[in-house]
């Protein structure tokens, strides 16, 4: 099995990367490496640097004739998606129309997207389903639900397969202190760094927390599952930005000082995805509590 990974050296994706690699998949990895890392890449994986913004750069990895494609490349900042929209759009937008053409063209058999609860803007308190109004309030948001409606009119139009998985707020060892759900990550290098932990507004803000491998487990479900499908993955249970703080204290042992900010605009104050299609349509659910991740993900920071 052939598999590319657009945004293959990030985050998500170099987790992504090394397990397809253990189970004996060739890998090849588009990045740019504008927020990923070449360290990140696993020795099996082959590397090819471009952006998927270039046609070009896309056109030419896909003369390799992938089976399945894992498009993870993208903006994912909200407040970069807010100061440079055009920016956003070109990345997000743009690049997955390269990624489809190509996919279309080279006869891959399954396009898989990352796309991100953003699309679905601010719920309230109520748990959000694949059946929920998409109403993004952010740039990246918009820009997410447009690559959506592309992947399916490139299926009704192409007949190219897909599955779209919409993401909680995924953190875990590896993530970078921006992006949009940073937080995280933003709080444990402050808290290495001896800094005071900054929250936007009162901490009430609630957010469904997901540890990165259970998201790699759904990506590997989803090679021969969840058939033109949209699915959402979270834990269904929320955490607030104060809880959080909280959690990341306990595990420090030491006094960590809380300084409140103004809310910054674009962000949404409640998130939390009901799972129940996910396990029905990919035989999924959430693995780690998130006490066991922050665990982990603290261990790895404090490590480094």
């Amino acid at each position: 099995m052939k598999v590319l990974i657009t945004g293959g050296a990030g985050f998500i994706g170099s987790h992504l990367a090394e397990a397809m690699s253990a189970i004996g998949a060739e890998v090849h990895i588009l990045d740019n490496l504008s927020t990923g890392t070449a360290d990140r890449i696993p020795a099996k994986a082959v590397f090819h640097q471009g952006d998927i913004a270039n046609s070009s750069d896309v056109t030419r990895v896909m003369a390799l004739r992938p089976d399945f494609v894992f498009h993870l490349a993208a903006q994912t900042d909200v407040r970069r998606s807010l100061l440079d929209p055009v920016s956003d759009a070109d990345i997000n937008i743009i690049g997955t129309i390269n990624v489809l053409q190509a996919s279309r063209q080279s006869g891959v058999k399954k396009i898989i997207f990352s796309s991100s609860c953003a699309v679905y803007g601010d719920t309230g308190s109520n748990t959000i389903d694949e059946g929920s109004a998409a109403k993004p309030i952010s740039f990246y948001g918009i820009s997410k639900l447009a690559s959506e409606h592309y992947i399916q009119a490139f299926h009704d139009l192409y007949g190219l397969p897909y599955t779209i998985l919409r993401y909680a707020n995924v953190y875990g060892p590896g993530q970078k202190t921006n992006g949009e759900a940073g937080v995280v990550s933003v709080f444990l290098q402050r808290i290495k760094n001896h800094l005071p932990l900054i929250i936007y507004g009162n901490g009430e803000q609630t957010r469904d927390f997901l540890y990165v491998e259970d998201v790699v487990k759904a990506n590997l479900l989803s090679l021969f599952k969840g058939n033109n499908q949209i699915i959402q993955l979270g834990t269904s249970v929320r955490t607030s930005i104060e809880q959080l703080a909280g959690c990341l204290q306990e595990l420090h042992g030491d006094e960590v000082r809380i300084l409140h900010e103004a809310e910054k605009p674009g962000e949404i104050r409640h998130s939390c995805l009901d799972y129940t299609y996910a396990r029905s349509s990919l035989g999924w659910e959430p693995s780690c509590p998130i006490r066991s991740g922050l665990k982990m993900t603290y261990d790895d920071v404090m490590g480094d």
